[in-house]
């Protein structure tokens, strides 16, 4: 049962931090096209509650070096969205938060996959 719930959570985290990371990568671009897109970084917040409930779940069963990336991608995250929900200033931290959240998901979902077979 724990090998599923964990392989659950991890692809919940690839996911979320893969269409978190494509919708900040893809959203400049549709933003200055004419159709009326405006960025809310509500839709961010989500995306990191997502991220956030997945790590939280995973880093408890999880090896040092895996949850140490994992909160520290998420922290990168947040501090991100904060600073643009409060100073309405955007920072890059967000796109290495996800990648870094892609990659410590990953290897998780990896290492348990290797010891359960």
């Amino acid at each position: 049962m724990k090998k599923t719930t964990t392989s659950f959570y991890d692809i919940l985290g690839i996911s979320s931090a893969t269409l978190c990371l494509v919708h900040c990568l893809i959203f400049p671009i549709l933003a200055i096209l004419p159709l009326g897109f405006v960025h809310n970084p509500i839709i961010d917040l989500l995306f990191a509650s997502l991220g956030l409930f997945a790590i939280l779940k995973i880093i408890k069963n999880s090896a040092l070096l895996i949850s140490a990336i994992l909160v520290v991608s998420m922290s990168l995250i947040w501090i991100s969205i904060l600073s643009e929900l409060f100073f309405e200033m955007h920072l890059d931290l967000i796109y290495y938060g996800g990648i870094g959240m892609i990659i410590g998901h990953l290897i998780n979902y990896k290492l348990h996959r290797k010891q359960n077979h």
